[in-house]
């Protein structure tokens, strides 16, 4: 399977698992709960699964970005949490720095 598409793969579970952090009610609610342990635990296997291509420092970059981005706007989306400019700008930040960091190699 392509490196990428796994790496996605990863993200989009983590972004369902961190979701589902908020869900459990510290862990009270055992539906949610498990929600938790398999998004992240199928998240950090595909992510391992891509580092066999993906270099490290790029993988962990585009996913640590990816899932901090998209778990924002599910937060907004699901839970109503608010996402000013400030926010926006910080999410916006930290994208950008993503795309320096492939598009110099500074992670290979």
């Amino acid at each position: 399977m392509n490196a990428f598409i796994l790496l996605a793969t990863a993200i989009v579970c983590e972004v369902f698992g961190s979701s589902m952090l908020k869900a459990s009610n510290g862990f009270k609610k055992w539906l949610p709960s498990i929600g938790v342990v398999a998004g992240m635990g199928l998240a950090f296997y595909c992510l391992s699964l891509s580092l066999r291509t993906i270099p490290l420092g790029t993988a962990y970059a585009i996913w640590a970005g990816a899932g901090t981005a998209l778990t924002a706007v599910a937060g907004a989306v699901f839970y109503k949490e608010r996402l000013n400019s400030a926010k926006i700008a910080g999410l916006a930040l930290i994208i950008g720095g993503v795309i320096v960091m492939k598009l110099t190699g500074a992670s290979e």
